[in-house]
């Protein structure tokens, strides 16, 4: 397939553009290049790509695409409280612009980035599945919801929309997030010895890794349109099903010396909640997420250790609200999130 992968300059995008290329598929990416530079490493191997912002694709970009795989988004809640009418304007209505686009020029397929905070706080110890009321308690997980409702509507006998709700990610990545949880603490434990824990330590968090979201991205590219159309999929594995608490245990086994702290500082978390994934592997024969938590945090100690992180450098290049305010106070993009 010829594939537009959106965000490829981001976090996923940096794993999944060479697992799609790999795989034997045409690669171009499209990305406005705010994280561009939040390399940690060797400097990632991009695909050919337009330099643009996805509320501005023109209709003509999409032409001759079979398929849209769409990470592009302002993509954390701390960013989504901050601003939450760009993340509307983002994260919600470019991206059903893009998809109206697609389905216009002909694109058979798109997948679309989702996320299980949309169960937001859940509440109880029941499994949730892709059926289960959805209660986003941020801007972030709110957008997400109605961009699946909205592509929900475009689907018909030719134009697929697929909703793929990623856990929380983890792993290393040539452009590196430090504000996601795993990494996040893994990040503290390296550069300061502590494991620090703000919250009480008690809430669920289903995790996944980088590569096996890039994984789920390319069977859903390839699964027959009967099994997928317009559908909702977990994705992850019940097994990095873990509380915050269970996760700071496992860094501090990554990070020898290191010792968890457990504050609570941050109150009472009401993201919660423990993710049923069953539904992927029953309409992807063959899908496993693979990474357990264990190996992440390791892994991401080694890459650290390997590569020098830098406290200035998690604290400001690698945390998206951090990095956006440097930019917007050195001029390089408006408030607005522009050049």
């Amino acid at each position: 397939m010829r594939i537009l992968l959106t965000g490829h300059q981001g976090y996923l995008g940096s794993v999944m553009a060479p697992v799609l290329a790999r795989a034997g598929h045409d690669v171009v990416g499209l990305d406005s290049g705010l994280f561009a530079d939040c390399v940690l490493g060797p400097a990632p191997n991009d695909p050919p790509a337009h330099a643009v912002d996805v509320r501005d694709v023109p209709p003509g970009l999409l032409a001759g695409f079979d398929a849209v795989a769409h990470l592009a988004a302002l993509s954390n809640d701390p960013l989504g409280s901050l601003a939450p009418e760009l993340t509307y304007d983002i994260n919600h209505r470019a991206s059903v612009r893009l998809a109206r686009l697609a389905r216009d020029a002909g694109v058979s397929r798109f997948l679309y980035a989702s996320t299980c905070s949309v169960y937001g706080a859940s509440g109880g110890d029941e499994l949730v599945d892709e059926d289960a009321p959805l209660r986003p308690v941020t801007p972030y997980a709110e957008s997400k919801v109605r961009v699946e409702d909205d592509l929900a509507g475009l689907a018909d006998g030719s134009f697929t929309p697929v909703f793929m709700r990623n856990a929380t990610a983890f792993g290393f990545s040539p452009r590196l997030r430090a504000d996601i949880v795993l990494n996040n603490l893994v990040g503290h434990a390296f550069l300061t010895g502590e494991v620090r824990v703000l919250s009480d330590g008690t809430p669920w968090r289903p995790l996944v890794h980088a590569r096996d979201i890039a994984e789920a991205f390319l069977l859903a590219l390839d699964a027959p349109r009967e099994a997928v159309h317009a559908r909702a999929f977990n994705v992850g594995t019940e097994r990095n099903n873990v509380t915050v608490a269970e996760i700071a245990a496992e860094v501090a086994e990554a990070v020898p010396g290191s010792a968890v702290v457990i504050t609570g500082e941050a109150g009472n978390d009401p993201r919660s909640y423990r993710v049923d994934f069953s539904r992927l592997r029953e309409a992807l024969p063959g899908y496993e997420a693979r990474w357990s938590v264990k190996a992440g945090a390791a892994e991401l100690a080694d890459a650290y250790r390997l590569y020098g992180l830098t406290r200035h450098d998690f604290q400001r290049r690698y945390t998206r609200l951090t990095r956006l305010s440097d930019r917007m106070a050195a001029r390089e993009i408006s408030a607005g999130l522009r050049p």
